[in-house]
């Protein structure tokens, strides 16, 4: 959470101090990752059972019962995980068509990872009965500008390519967190009642 803040405020001294780190796969996943996705859970799962979300046309408040909110919260754990996963996979092999010698999976890894750091905090504005779509659209705008001087610090692409493997990779972050807010946001207005049959319980 520290981290994803500092990227905020200083980028380019927080990025450099990564770099240096080299932090391995599993420290990035337990240390920095989940808790933002403990976090951001956490806050909108307490918003969801003491203030509720608007539903119906005229937007009464709806709360929702403990055990919906905890599967409800699992599910999207998982799937931002999923991001993740996909947008370094996705950046991994983009990379490697532009370099001469290949990456591994580490460093798009830690560049997506810690470059969705301010989307994944700013989870927490979900507290409040307000739409999801807020906090996604500041969060992944800071998200953006973060990853613009991440990915060429992290993943080292050859100078022509950087900026191109930057905007690929950001517009699939865009795309894939916005329908995932989508769906997440219909389901809490009540307007995709199916999505409770593929919750586990």
């Amino acid at each position: 959470m520290i981290k994803a803040i500092w990227l905020i405020l200083d980028s380019g001294a927080a990025w450099d101090r990564i770099v240096t780190a080299q932090r391995g796969f599993f420290w990035i996943l337990s240390v920095n990752l989940l808790p933002l996705l403990l976090l951001g859970s956490a806050a909108e799962g307490y918003g969801l059972v003491h203030w509720g979300r608007p539903q119906g046309e005229l937007g009464h408040l709806k709360t929702f019962p403990v055990p919906d909110v905890v599967k409800f919260e699992s599910a999207q754990l998982v799937l931002f995980l999923v991001v993740v996963f996909i947008g370094a996979w996705f950046a991994r092999n983009l990379a490697n068509t532009f370099r001469s010698r290949p990456i591994s999976f580490l460093p798009a890894f830690t560049a997506i990872a810690y470059g969705l750091g301010p989307f994944l905090l700013l989870r927490v504005l979900n507290i409040f009965p307000v739409s999801p779509w807020l906090s996604w659209a500041v969060g992944i705008a800071l998200s953006a500008m973060i990853l613009y001087q991440g990915v060429p610090r992290v993943m080292e692409p050859d100078p022509p390519n950087a900026f191109g493997l930057y905007l690929t990779s950001t517009l699939l972050l865009v795309i894939v967190t916005g329908l995932l807010c989508f769906i997440s946001s219909w389901y809490l207005r009540g307007k995709i009642t199916s999505l409770q049959n593929f919750l586990p319980g």
